[in-house]
């Protein structure tokens, strides 16, 4: 395929040098990117927007996921996730069956295990400047014994791929991980992409397009022919100047329009004065958005492939891709639900969060039996009445008795199953001691982490905030906005929250932000801002659960009401920041490492959290900070987003001069 078009060689004919191309235009411009985006090395994050603006577009990316060698025999197939989508392949062996099929039928009963599956599977994927770029690849084993199982994984930056200089059929070879150690390879996995040339995805679209009314299929469009295609464009616009359109687009006046001709006069003409109201193949009404979204949204729509197998799409996550067709069945049945937003974290089976990092939606690991008793007790009446008869008391003694276990000598046999249960979520390459250094369980849960593991971002800016702890995170304004969003505890306040002694009216109508640790997370919390502590405040109260299922629920109040050491941190450049960390169920115990009077460095470890989940939330006084506008869209969406500490919170808004630039804005035009 050609990246160079008629329409350009005929503008170029003046005997000036002829102008590059559009690809290569492209292409220079995600090089200058790269090379801006490594000089800032900012943490951008994707917006949620549904539509891609015009000066964010960069291009329409070809993935083909090819095959594997694996250390092993098995079934397999892979699944492709970028930003908030993940598309799947077929199962080698049904490949592999349909080949035998055509070769040779009496094979068909022969083992279709291998330990190098071909899936040659493609798909087109929307690729935005500032948008996700980096793809992973997830490879899962399928047999009658292990029912769709992760064996193998891999990250690639779409942007290192697109910006070399290689053939359009250049295959690259990537390791696949063992998800239980990032330092081991199971396999490796053959993959293809690049930009689709502009010109071709036009031509792609004007010979669909062509198609519908190409009555003689001659490639060529008649008057009579062209006519009925402005007809089903159903425009006015269109039915009204059918000739001169059809004049405009023979531009070698012999009196028929070829798929070259009509692919420039679609092109040109949505870019001026559209002559497509809805979308031929799916009826959906156009101008929503942009000319740009236009043309994407048609392209892809009438995609149907280019002989290779495409990939199946509709999935939030691998895991979710990985469940198949029984996952579809029981979306239909209502048996379950994914989704994005509040229902993923109130009343769904399975918790969604946004990865800032790569820029993608990953599912949260939860047994499925501790989410049937959390909703049980904690999204009903029933369970707000056993809560008030004893339940407390309950979660209380129970938490004391697991902190106990977790410190003997014989908790310390449990470390190799919890890194087996939280298998791919836990990097144990970060760790600063080796495993077998941790006598207890808890030695190994407050884990110290390697100093190069969590750089501290802009670390000589005081009036830049860093985030507290690995972590799901939510950024409010204001109270009102975290009720509105999140938080469905009837009775939650700021007042609430940090108890008489530590409240002051600084705090009325402030900012606040979640820091909510999984069981997975490194637990030791940091501070976000400069600053000196002033105070501790310890308030004695429950332990419930800080999983999004209590969070959400209007039947409890967690924040309020569970055990909590409050902190006041007086900065120069926030003013007061209130620093909360709150004990949860199998939390018993919360340890600061400072002392009041101690003067704290933003990113300085400040404590840590023994077993169990648990939460931090910030209080900021009003209009004091600014919070990345990457973390604000989420929240506003009930979607938590996946931090870990050091990454970029927000900057002051008390001294305007000293801000940086808008870290999601760093594309070099």
């Amino acid at each position: 395929m050609g990246h160079s078009s008629s329409r350009h060689n005929a503008l170029a004919g003046d005997g000036q040098p002829p102008l590059p191309s559009r690809f290569s235009r492209f292409r220079t411009r995600l090089r200058l990117r790269r090379r801006d985006r490594a000089a800032a090395a900012a943490d951008c994050s994707e917006s949620g927007r549904p539509a891609v603006a015009a000066d964010e577009f960069a291009g329409i990316a070809r993935i083909r996921i090819v095959k594997a060698d694996m250390r092993f025999k098995d079934k397999f197939f892979a699944c492709l996730s970028l930003g908030e989508r993940t598309y799947r392949t077929e199962r080698s062996d049904k490949f592999k069956l349909l080949h035998i099929v055509r070769i040779y039928l009496p094979l068909i009963s022969s083992d279709l295990s291998t330990h190098k599956p071909e899936w040659n599977s493609e798909k087109k994927v929307v690729i935005e400047t500032n948008g996700p770029h980096i793809a992973r690849i997830s490879v899962f084993e399928t047999n009658r014994f292990s029912k769709n199982t992760l064996v193998g994984y891999c990250e690639v930056d779409l942007f290192d791929l697109l910006t070399k200089d290689l053939e359009e059929e250049h295959i690259e070879d990537l390791a696949l991980l063992d998800p239980s150690s990032s330092t081991n390879a199971v396999g490796t996995i053959s993959i293809s992409c690049y930009i689709e040339d502009p010109v071709e995805t036009e031509q792609s679209f004007a010979r669909r397009v062509l198609a519908i009314v190409d009555y003689d299929e001659d490639g060529k469009l008649s008057l009579p022919e062209f006519s009925d295609l402005m007809k089903a464009f159903g425009n006015g616009l269109a039915v009204n100047k059918m000739e001169e359109l059809f004049r405009q687009a023979d531009t070698n006046s012999d009196g028929i329009v070829d798929m070259d001709e009509l692919a420039a006069l679609l092109a040109d003409q949505q870019e001026k004065e559209p002559i497509i109201s809805n979308c031929p193949v799916c009826g959906e009404s156009l101008g929503k958005y942009d000319k740009i979204n236009d043309m994407i949204h048609m392209t892809l729509c009438f995609d149907e492939g280019t002989g290779n197998q495409i990939m199946t799409g509709g999935f939030l996550t691998d895991k979710q891709a990985s469940y198949g067709w029984m996952f579809k069945l029981s979306e239909w049945a209502n048996f379950s639900s994914y989704d994005v937003g509040l229902r993923s974290g109130s009343t769904a089976s399975h918790i969604l969060v946004f990865d800032r990092r790569a820029k993608r939606l990953v599912e949260e690991a939860i047994d499925g039996k501790i989410v049937l008793s959390m909703r049980a007790l904690y999204q009903s009446k029933v369970g707000l009445t056993l809560i008030n008869t004893g339940v407390k008391d309950i979660l209380k003694n129970l938490s004391e008795k697991q902190g106990k276990k977790m410190n003997s000598p014989e908790s310390a046999k449990d470390i190799p199953k919890f890194l087996d249960l939280f298998m791919g979520q836990i990097n144990m390459d970060e760790t600063k001691d080796p495993i077998e250094s941790f006598k207890t369980f808890n030695d190994f849960f407050v884990r110290q982490l390697k100093p190069s593991a969590r750089p501290i971002a802009y670390n000589d800016q005081d009036n830049i905030a860093t985030c507290a702890a690995d972590c799901r995170l939510m950024a409010f304004s204001s109270v009102d906005e975290s009720t509105r969003f999140w938080i469905k505890g009837r009775k939650f306040s700021i007042e609430g929250l940090l108890g008489a002694d530590a409240h002051s009216d600084a705090f009325i109508n402030g900012s606040l932000v979640i820091f909510r640790l999984a069981p997975q997370d490194y637990h030791r919390f940091h501070v976000p801002v400069s600053g000196t502590v002033e105070k501790f405040v310890e308030i004695p109260g429950c332990l419930y659960t800080v999983n999004p299922i209590a969070v959400n629920s209007k039947y409890c109040n967690v924040f309020t009401e569970n055990k909590r050491v409050v902190s006041i941190i007086s900065t120069s450049e926030f003013g007061k920041v209130a620093f909360v960390a709150i004990g949860a169920t199998m939390v018993g115990s919360i340890t600061f490492l400072k002392k009041e009077g101690d003067y704290v460095h933003k990113g300085d470890e400040f404590g840590y959290f023994s077993f169990g989940g648990s939460t931090v939330i910030c209080v900021f006084e009003k209009d004091a900070i600014q919070f990345d506008a990457d973390l604000v869209a989420n929240s506003e969406r009930s979607l938590e987003t996946l931090v870990e500490v050091g990454t970029t919170l927000g900057t002051s808004k008390r001294n305007r001069e000293l801000q940086v630039p808008d870290l999601q804005k760093c594309a070099v035009e």
